[in-house]
């Protein structure tokens, strides 16, 4: 009862009140950092920056960058631009971690920053985007921007043609010209790429300390351990466990997207997004396609 009694305030809530909610928690958060946690090595960088796109992690990554453990090793303060009213291109707080911001390539480069900074982007499997898109719009993400317009689409048709819906909304919102558009960014050492697929998989413990030696982060590799079980995601599923089978923690399985594809949507996609798959240096659904046929059989 308590559980369903969360997620009912959780899912109606007015937007407002939560954005206020989360200025007031995070300023506390961090105030809370300043007064107990020592700085034991302080970061060559001004700002850090988490730039995104949904179903790319984006949360969990938030949770590890806001950890205490980051601010141990770097001085930075976390800083989440939304509950702060930011907006574009206005720049952001000095000595911040910033996650996240869901801007284009283009577009945090007009950001005024300090000097030097880092910035890193989560790339994922497109088509695995749309599938976990295509969930959590129509069950499970907390009601904010055009979540509850798209829903109510979604709803009311069968999933085939919701899926070619999200597929042409997604390209509408810019979020395959993003992901194209930062795989293609400079490689000087200030911009990180890194999948979703190995910062969540196998290679996890590796991909994450990649990551934090990128961000500058000296994080010794017994805490950056403890830092993964502390966020690993069995465990923050098992505290979402209220939202139910299609929780914002799905199963998001790499190449689920072959489950639910078929020809046509494979043709809107391939329409919607051109080589963007090669681009992002995933296998062509072809091969897939015959991979998974022969796994079948």
């Amino acid at each position: 009862m308590m559980k369903r009694a969360v997620r009912f305030t959780k899912h109606n809530t007015p937007n407002s009140v939560r954005v206020v909610a989360r200025r007031v928690m995070g300023e506390a958060y961090n105030a809370k950092l300043r007064l107990s946690v020592p700085v034991e090595s302080r970061s060559e960088f001004g700002n850090v920056y988490h730039c995104t796109i949904r179903k790319t992690a984006s949360q969990w990554i938030k949770a590890l960058l806001s950890d205490p453990v980051v601010y141990r090793y770097s001085g930075l303060l976390p800083y989440d631009p939304r509950p702060h009213k930011w907006r574009y291109p206005q720049p952001c707080p000095r000595g911040r971690v910033v996650s996240t911001l869901f801007v284009s390539y283009n577009g945090f480069m007009n950001i005024p920053k300090p000097d030097p900074y880092r910035v890193f982007f989560v790339i994922r499997d497109p088509r695995d985007i749309v599938v976990s898109s295509y969930f959590s719009y129509r069950s499970s993400h907390t009601a904010m921007g055009d979540v509850l317009e798209v829903r109510k689409v979604l709803q009311e048709k069968p999933k085939k043609e919701g899926m070619l819906y999200l597929i042409d909304h997604l390209a509408g919102k810019g979020t395959f010209r993003s992901l194209r558009a930062w795989a293609k960014a400079p490689e000087d050492g200030t911009v990180g790429l890194f999948k979703y697929e190995d910062l969540t998989g196998e290679r996890q413990a590796d991909e994450v300390a990649r990551l934090m030696r990128h961000c500058g982060f000296p994080i010794p590799p017994d805490e950056l351990t403890a830092l993964l079980s502390r966020y690993s995601f069995s465990r923050m599923r098992s505290t979402r466990a209220s939202a139910g089978p299609l929780s914002h923690y799905r199963r998001g399985a790499h190449g689920d997207w072959v489950n639910h594809f078929d020809d046509d949507i494979h043709e809107a996609f391939v329409a919607a997004t051109g080589d963007l798959v090669k681009v992002l240096g995933y296998p062509e659904s072809d091969q897939v396609f015959q991979e998974h046929g022969a796994q079948q059989s």
